[in-house]
């Protein structure tokens, strides 16, 4: 019994299939040298079946394609989200950092707070201590101004008269350690910001605006007027 062992067997068939193949091309290229126009149209002709191979294979195996299509657009998130939590980790600061600048800054504020609050209690001090320290002064002046009415018509010999010049001048001692001065009036040039005239005269012995006579002294503590002084101003 004969029996055909090519038949049915595949890599012959394929073998043959390649045979034929090559013929027909050595053909054609045998052809082709000589007709050049039929050769270039026969390259054309096995670009353009190349091609459609091509395009078969990648229609015949569209997973692949999925797949590296879906890898590249992974890829291209992944690098994106990485960029964007750099940045973002990198604009975040710790919460251990923003409570430390949180507090610093109030202490910085409290300790500012502090200063003024100080610089300006020693200032609303030192000027209630200025107005209390003239308004006593302002009393304790008439008492000045009687010692010395009494002791301008005592008879100066008298004991009593002796001891009462003696407190008067321990008076005017503790008024100066105060800063406490008498305003010159007698022969200077009236200033209204020391002098209070309230008379008027004629007298050709004296200047223009000079103050003629004192009638009561005037004070000052630490340069500041407490009582002016009331004056005759001559002509």
């Amino acid at each position: 019994m004969f029996i055909n062992k090519t038949k049915g067997d595949p890599d012959m068939e394929d073998k043959k299939e390649e045979q034929k193949t090559e013929d027909v091309m050595n053909k054609k290229v045998t052809d082709g040298a000589d007709d050049p126009s039929s050769a270039k149209e026969d390259n054309k002709n096995l670009k353009s079946e190349a091609a459609d191979k091509e395009q078969l294979k990648d229609a015949e195996d569209p997973k692949e394609t999925g797949k590296e299509t879906e890898k590249a657009e992974a890829d291209g998130k992944k690098a994106e989200d990485g960029s964007d939590k750099s940045g973002f980790f990198k604009k975040k600061k710790d919460k251990k950092d923003e409570k430390i600048e949180e507090l610093n800054d109030r202490c910085l504020r409290q300790l500012a707070e502090f200063d003024n609050y100080r610089k300006r209690t020693e200032k609303e001090k030192s000027a209630m201590f200025e107005v209390g320290a003239k308004s006593v002064i302002e009393k304790i002046l008439p008492v000045v101004d009687n010692f010395e009415r009494g002791l301008a018509t005592a008879d100066k010999d008298d004991p009593f008269v002796q001891g009462m010049q003696k407190t008067y001048k321990q008076l005017v001692t503790a008024l100066e350690s105060l800063d406490v001065r008498p305003i010159e009036a007698r022969g200077k040039e009236f200033d209204p910001n020391l002098h209070n005239a309230v008379m008027h005269v004629e007298d050709e012995s004296l200047g223009e605006n000079i103050v003629a006579e004192e009638l009561q002294k005037g004070y000052t503590y630490r340069g500041q007027v407490v009582r002016h002084s009331m004056v005759k101003v001559a002509n």
